[in-house]
């Protein structure tokens, strides 16, 4: 471990952190595993998501900080720290309608000072419904 790195959380350190914010908990975000090189992430559907009610697609808003929580959460895992997001990028791909969304987190640059990561979120039958990168300020 490079003394960029503090120790990793293990998944049920992560579990717990997860649900200390009350933004968390509403969203009903699971943390489902943690690999070698990924962290996924759910969050089941809820109709409050929904901005477009023809084809009941969810909020751009909910996706982003579904890229961005998750995109902080992988860098805690893999042995970085993220005290706040400085930038966040995110690509719509289609819309997300009804089901459960899977994020799927893969640390990009664990540093001392910014760590950046990649996000992708799929729907229940794996369609590609955004990406994103977030850099994460550390310290």
């Amino acid at each position: 471990m490079s003394s960029e790195q503090t120790k990793p959380y293990d998944l049920e350190q992560l579990r717990e952190r997860l649900q200390v914010a009350p933004f968390h908990r509403w969203l009903g975000i699971n943390l489902v595993t943690l690999t070698r090189d990924e962290l996924i992430l759910e969050m089941p559907w809820r109709d409050e998501i929904v901005s477009n009610p023809k084809i009941a697609s969810a909020h751009g808003g909910i996706l982003s900080a579904l890229i961005d929580l998750t995109g902080l959460y992988t860098i805690l895992a893999f042995g970085g720290t993220a005290r706040a997001t400085i930038d966040l990028h995110v690509d719509f791909h289609r819309p997300a309608i009804p089901g459960p969304l899977c994020a799927i987190g893969r640390p990009v640059k664990i540093g001392r000072q910014m760590s950046v990561a990649a996000t992708r979120i799929v729907s229940g039958d794996g369609a590609l419904l955004a990406s994103g990168r977030g850099a994460y300020v550390g310290g």
